[in-house]
């Protein structure tokens, strides 16, 4: 059996693993830091939540023992794609990096320039950043990067989600061609092959699961709902309260930043507790939710896929996957969330009529069926056929009412989407409340309108038709 200190680890760094409670590197930490020692290129894949982040933290304190940084002249550059994984890593340097008297710059957006600025006059062995925030600083003349030794891509594979190739083929530019350049990624599509190809010289190439797999110790299971946000929500609130034993906190998962903020107000309306994690936000208040769910404050965390890649919370117990996926990758960082460092999990995925071809892709990806939870989607066609073509000829009967009383459509829509847009945003706060005050019965009139949970949206008025309408036409 492998242990730490058969990889060729400095004696500062092995005292600093050993006080953290580890004792074996996983494989993917066992194939990869011999060969950054011995400064090679490294290409490591590996599924979420095998340690890929101390794979290069661990060699890169090692080799970082020897010389000393000058003055905005970094020694070393990570990139990372989001402000969370960017401070998840500037964590690891501060664990494992106890021992060493290191300089450590954290550039990263919603943090002023200036604190940065002196960060980076003291001089930075090692600088980690998100794509923009570095060549913003760049730009401003602060940096100068022909002093980077080692260069790190991680989670290459969401940077091509976010589009942030071009920018790191930029950055590239301006450091060293002599680099070592240390390679990772949960996901290895054709093109982040290409974009390994293009930056990687001679690597080693260290897998150590299948690409685009998915965690054995993950209980998968899919969920068949209708389409209508009001009747997903429904089920979802059912399959957490049917969890409710086994559940110690969960992350739910949308594709869209107003579908976090509604879902949330939703759960909240429903007295569960929760909070809400999405790019919109600024930064101190993304930081304050993230530090409660982890203090187990918010057992239940509403998120986009800002929160899918690469966040280190450890012994996250569910997994709910509000929206299917778009991108099929997306799909095995998000259930990665759960079931780290060998730790059981349950991920769920809640799907509509609407989201087979997204479903297929992601079985494909995966190369396994995954198992429906109480019947799949035959039971629903059906019936879903039969509500959409009914909706259909309300819309259209609705219309030419419309038409008919001199009143379009888009005229009536304005005003409730005008109000209904700034309050979906407001309960992402690190308080989980709205911040600015508003008339009561104004907040409980949206509130019925938007999330009526238990049935359709009434058309028209209602049950709530005002008494002057019902006064009878003189003739």
């Amino acid at each position: 059996m492998t242990s730490f200190s058969d990889l060729g680890l400095s004696a500062k760094v092995l005292t600093a693993v050993t006080e953290a409670g580890y004792s074996e590197p996983t494989p993917i930490q066992a194939g990869a830091i011999p060969h950054a020692l011995n400064r090679r290129d490294v290409c490591g894949i590996a599924q979420t939540g095998t340690g890929k982040t101390a794979s290069f933290v661990l060699p890169m304190l090692t080799l970082l023992e020897r010389g000393r940084a000058r003055a905005r002249m970094p020694r070393t550059l990570i990139l990372e794609p989001t402000r969370e994984l960017a401070t998840q890593v500037a964590e690891n340097f501060e664990k494992y990096g106890v021992n060493h008297k290191l300089n450590v710059a954290l550039l990263i957006g919603g943090v002023s320039f200036e604190e940065q600025d002196r960060k980076l006059e003291r001089g930075a062995d090692v600088l980690i950043c998100t794509p923009g925030r570095l060549l913003d600083h760049s730009e401003r003349g602060k940096l100068l990067m022909t002093g980077v030794e080692i260069f790190v891509i991680d989670e290459a594979d969401r940077m091509l989600d976010m589009g942030f190739i071009p920018d790191i083929e930029r950055i590239a530019k301006l450091i060293p061609f002599t680099r070592q350049t240390l390679f990772f990624s949960a996901t290895m599509p054709p093109e982040i092959q290409k974009l390994a190809d293009r930056f990687l010289q001679n690597p080693e190439r260290i897998e150590v699961a299948p690409p685009s797999s998915t965690a054995l110790t993950v209980e998968q299971k899919l969920i068949a709902t209708k389409s209508k946000d009001y009747e997903k929500r429904a089920a979802l609130r059912k399959v957490i309260d049917s969890e409710k034993n086994e559940l110690k906190n969960a992350i739910v998962f949308c594709n869209r930043k107003k579908s976090v903020a509604d879902l949330l107000r939703s759960l909240q309306r429903h007295e569960y507790a929760a909070g809400a994690l999405h790019g919109d936000m600024d930064q101190h208040s993304r930081t304050t939710i993230l530090q409660n769910f982890r203090d187990g404050k918010l057992p239940i965390l509403v998120a986009s896929d800002v929160a899918a890649r690469g966040l280190d919370i450890p012994d996250v117990s569910h997994v709910f996957n509000f929206d299917v996926p778009i991108h099929a990758e997306d799909y095995v960082h998000r259930i990665g969330r759960t079931g780290r460092a060998g730790r059981k999990g349950k991920a769920y995925t809640l799907v509509t009529p609407k989201d087979t071809k997204h479903l297929d892709a992601i079985e494909k990806l995966i190369d396994r069926k995954i198992d429906w939870l109480d019947g799949d989607l035959s039971s629903l066609g059906a019936e879903e056929e039969t509500e959409e073509k009914s909706s259909g000829r309300g819309r259209r009967g609705r219309s030419a009412g419309s038409k008919a009383s001199g009143t379009t459509k888009k005229a009536e829509a304005a005003p409730d989407n005008a109000k209904l847009e700034k309050p979906a945003e407001q309960p992402a706060t690190s308080s989980g409340q709205n911040t600015k005050s508003k008339p009561a019965n104004d907040d409980r009139r949206r509130s019925r309108r938007k999330d009526r949970d238990d049935e359709p949206t009434p058309v028209g008025f209602g049950d709530d038709i005002p008494a002057f309408m019902l006064v009878a036409a003189k003739g």
